[in-house]
């Protein structure tokens, strides 16, 4: 675990979903070129690198343009959708601890959202499934604010939402090009280690504020959450 020495007292928690508080990641490493094999369609072997920053939306578009795709965005998001159902209605669990976690956030006042580029009902299964739904204040996803995590706008409409100051928030995040944006936009970041980023571990860990294994390893005191202050 690592920890940057700060004084600041956190009132809010900014949580990713895939690979942060779901091990959905290896759910997604494949669903690009399954996707294109499903048209006859053979994927660069770059794929994943290109689609790695991108939301659904973004991903949509670029089948589309890059390979003459005939249907329309939303219909290429519904297709990849059904293709993810099964996991998030059935199978996908939490990462180890976030349970214990988000409790003791929740008891010390800290409000909390999910702010992700996955489709919203795909989040709102898989939450209610594993009784996490109560956590969050709310829901916000990269199709809701019109652009990916390559952008630091999801970040700053969950602050607004949240009602609390840049300095006294914390964006949780597994993957390098979010924890550059957040990072870029001046917010602090906890990165959570994921072995879809495994490529990127020195970099996310030398950029972060924070980092951790798995959420066991970080406590209230280390983020300076000593109680409900609203």
């Amino acid at each position: 675990m690592k920890i940057k020495s700060r004084e600041i007292k956190f009132k809010a928690g900014i949580f990713d979903l895939d690979g942060t508080i779901l091990d959905s990641m290896p759910v997604w490493l494949n669903l690009g070129a399954d996707y294109l094999k499903s048209r006859n369609i053979e994927p660069p072997q770059n794929l994943r690198e290109i689609l790695k920053p991108m939301s659904l939306a973004q991903a949509a578009e670029y089948f589309r343009k890059k390979f003459g795709i005939t249907e329309t965005d939303s219909e290429i998001i519904d297709q990849v959708n059904k293709m993810l159902e099964h996991a998030y209605f059935n199978t996908v669990k939490e990462k180890p601890g976030i349970i214990k976690f988000l409790e003791n956030l929740r008891a010390a006042g800290v409000k909390m959202c999910i702010a992700t580029a996955t489709d919203k009902y795909l989040v709102e299964a898989a939450l209610k499934r594993l009784k996490l739904t109560d956590y969050f204040d709310f829901i916000i996803t990269c199709k809701c604010v019109g652009a990916g995590k390559d952008s630091p706008v999801i970040y700053f409409e969950a602050l607004k939402k949240l009602g609390a100051k840049i300095h006294e928030a914390i964006v949780f995040e597994d993957a390098l090009h979010a924890i550059e944006t957040a990072k870029k936009a001046g917010f602090i970041v906890a990165g959570v280690y994921d072995l879809s980023a495994q490529e990127d571990l020195e970099e996310i860990k030398n950029l972060c504020d924070y980092f951790i294994e798995d959420f066991n390893q970080l406590t209230l005191d280390d983020l300076g959450v000593y109680g409900n202050s609203y």
